[in-house]
């Protein structure tokens, strides 16, 4: 038996709009400044990673296009689980390279663990059954 957790609807869409600006911001970041955040890559510890799943330019390029696409659903509402689920799977690797392993990044590191767990919010919860 499911417990029932009422929950304002209201919170549920500013949660999905606040969630998905840091997805907006960073993809244009990527795109406009791929050279940065190449150098970026280059000086995180754990860089191999990226270099992993192929060229970084292109991962770059390819992750900024994918977080503006999934961004912009998850903003609207539009397949919003499956969005969060694209979202995480490019948050996760760029945090793990990024983050991961540099003292100085401490604050960034848990900010995207938050993040991550606002996007497990709406895999996990039948957030669109909620809002009708």
């Amino acid at each position: 038996m499911a417990t029932k957790i009422l929950v304002s609807r209201r919170s549920v869409q500013l949660l999905r709009i606040l969630v998905s600006g840091i997805f907006l911001v960073a993809s244009f970041n990527h795109l406009l400044n791929v050279e940065k955040t190449i150098q970026r890559i280059e000086q995180a510890n754990f860089k191999g990673i990226a270099y992993f799943f192929g060229e970084p330019q292109w991962l770059i390029i390819l992750s900024g296009i994918v977080m503006l696409i999934a961004g912009f659903l998850f903003l609207i509402g539009y397949k919003t689980k499956w969005a969060a689920i694209v979202l995480m799977a490019v948050l996760i690797p760029i945090t793990l390279t990024i983050q991961v392993g540099q003292i100085t990044t401490l604050g960034p590191l848990f900010k995207n663990i938050a993040i991550i767990g606002g996007l497990l919010f709406f895999v996990l919860n039948d957030t669109n059954n909620l809002l009708k």
